[in-house]
């Protein structure tokens, strides 16, 4: 069984290796370290949680430990595609070159540009940074890549998938042509093939899996979703993921909670936390502040579940996750194993399920061809539920039950009923009084006030009241309204 020892690496190297706790490397390790320790360029392809990161980071550090960095230009180049990735990529460093005095400069958004300046101005030998903001400084005329010995492209196919190709093409431009390049990828999509070709010279091709496989550590399963109505879904369908977790009881220690769009991330978050769950969201929109003290509790255990969108599905260095969720089917086939990947890490066992509604089913059948294997299907939790299914803008304790709803008197239409009793009856012969009064004596009014009067009555009737007046018979009147209920009911 091959160690560490056997690589020829640095022994100061070695010795910060078995401080960590490692004897034996990972597979990918332990073909790309001495090819890159010779110097040759090296293309990795290995599913995530192979430990990629260190098959870089440790020849880098080895080959760096002779030299000294000048102002502004950096010694090596590690690009990532996001800000997480990147930090993971700087702690490891930190870990690994705890006897060297090797420098570093993390360039990342969200953070101000004066202390990355700072860094910059007095050298380093390792530079991780996102291709934005390396961009950023290089056309501010603060950093120059011409002095880069040795560049790595972590997860290439995330570039690929975040639209980072272009800038990548013109950040390989700027090192120079003789620089050592290693190039690490999931998965060797069409585009990802080109540019190996174009920017690495004769690279020894490292495989130690089949594309875009996941690790045969994790359980998948996969529940087809269908709402009872369309405008309920998304309410069930939360209901469902509420219901999965208390399935795993106790084996679900932590988990991650991967959705397709940021803003049903916060929604999931909100909904989970409103039922007790210990959940908090993180996707791209969030300030990095914020996003940093959410995976710091996360690692550390503080925080239970961790709701997020595809910013955290690649390079995320959680050991101990038990439980991946897919509140959404990815759009993207390889999202998917990378998403998955979270979990079952370093040798551990782990658990993936995923939500698959109708809308899904085609992105869910690109998943099984692409991994070539099928997905075992479970129930639907929510048809053993007899209870419909709870909106989320209801208070728990609130939810009507079948019992209590039961309870409540059925409405009738006594309402209208009881205002026709209420109306204030006539009495005929005093309204006939009333009458040949108003008949006797001359009206002078002017023509607007009757309109006036006339408007009063009928706003009085449309507001259900009733005038028990009779105004504006006119010269005429029948001789039936004058006789008395006595002569009626003699006639």
């Amino acid at each position: 069984m091959t160690k560490f020892s056997d690589l020829k690496l640095d022994p100061k190297v070695l010795k910060a290796i078995d401080d960590a706790g490692y004897e034996s490397p990972t597979p990918i390790q332990e073909g790309a370290i001495p090819s890159a320790l010779e110097g040759r360029d090296v293309l990795g392809i290995a599913q995530t949680g192979t430990g990629k990161t260190a098959s870089f980071t440790l020849p880098m550090i080895t080959l760096l430990a002779k030299g000294r960095a000048r102002a502004r230009m950096p010694r090596s180049l590690v690009l990532c595609p996001t800000r997480e990735l990147a930090a993971q990529v700087a702690e490891n460093f930190d870990t690994y070159t705890k006897y060297h005095k090797l420098t570093k400069a993390l360039l990342i958004g969200g953070v101000s540009f004066k202390e990355q300046d700072r860094l910059i101005d007095k050298g380093v030998d390792v530079l991780i940074a996102t291709p934005g903001r390396l961009l950023d400084h290089f056309e501010r005329g603060k950093l120059l890549l011409t002095g880069v010995q040795v560049m790595v492209v972590d997860e290439a196919d995330r570039m690929l998938d975040m639209g980072f190709i272009p800038d990548i093409e013109r950040i390989f431009s700027l090192t120079p042509f003789t620089r050592q390049t290693l190039f690490f990828s999931a998965t060797m999509a069409p585009e990802i093939e080109r540019i190996t070709n174009t920017f690495l010279s004769n690279p020894a091709r490292v495989e130690v899996a089949r594309q875009a496989t996941a690790s045969e550590n994790i359980e998948q399963v996969v529940m087809m979703f269908k709402g009872s109505r369309k405008d309920r879904e998304a309410s069930e369908k939360r209901k469902a993921l509420r219901m999965l977790i208390d399935s795993e009881g106790d084996k679900c220690t932590n988990a991650i909670i991967f959705c397709n769009r940021k803003m049903d991330v916060d929604i999931v978050a909100k909904s989970l936390k409103k039922y007790g769950y210990d959940a908090a969201p993180i996707h791209g929109d969030l300030d990095q502040s914020q996003r940093t003290k959410t995976l710091d509790g996360f690692r550390e255990g503080d925080l239970r579940f961790l709701v997020a969108s595809d910013v955290a599905a690649r390079g995320l260095d959680v050991p101990s996750v038990s439980h991946v969720f897919n509140f959404d089917v990815p759009s993207h086939a390889e999202d998917y194993v990378h998403r998955i990947g979270r979990t079952g890490r370093a040798g551990r066992d782990g658990k993936a399920v995923m939500i698959c509604v109708g809308r899904d089913e085609k992105n869910f059948d690109a998943i099984e061809k692409l991994i070539q294997k099928q997905i075992t299907r479970i129930d639907n939790p929510l048809k053993k539920d007899a209870a419909p299914a709870q909106a989320d803008d209801a208070s728990p304790t609130d939810a009507a039950t079948p019992e209590n709803t039961s309870d409540k008197p059925k409405r009738t239409r006594t309402r209208s009923r009881s205002r026709k009793s209420a109306e204030p009856k006539v009495d005929a012969e005093a309204a006939v009084q009333e009458v040949a009064a108003v008949e006797n004596t001359p009206q002078p009014a002017p023509q607007k006030q009757e309109r006036k009067d006339n408007s009063r009555s009928r706003s009085n009737r449309g507001r259900g009241g009733h005038d028990n007046k009779v105004v504006g018979m006119g010269d005429h009147l029948p001789g039936f309204i004058a006789m008395s209920f006595e002569e009626r009911r003699a006639g």
